[in-house]
């Protein structure tokens, strides 16, 4: 789903202007990435959390060349889906896989 998909499935489901749902859709972007650059989480009871993870350093080549690179350990931005979440995704893949 692209992102002006979402603002019409948003719109339609909230019985909104697809230029209200936009602004909502791209504030609350701007709430969430504020929030992690600040190294605040931003938990959605249900849906999820946004935060931000610790990736490991690790040794990765270079493709061109072969040569072994260091890449240094870094923050990265992540998501981990909350319980009805899982629930309600875990139906919908088990009732696809009897099919």
């Amino acid at each position: 789903m692209t992102k002006s998909e979402l603002v019409a499935a948003i719109a339609e489901k909230a019985g909104i202007r697809k230029k209200d749902a936009e602004a909502a859709l791209n504030a609350f972007i701007a709430v969430v990435t504020e929030a992690l650059k600040k190294g605040e989480k931003v938990e959605i009871r249900g849906f999820g959390t946004f935060l931000m993870k610790e990736r490991a350093q690790r040794v990765a080549r270079n493709p061109k060349t072969g040569e072994k690179v260091t890449v240094p350990p870094k923050l990265v931005p992540a998501f981990k889906p909350g319980k009805d979440l899982k629930e309600a995704t875990e139906k919908e893949l088990k009732k696809k896989r009897k099919k």
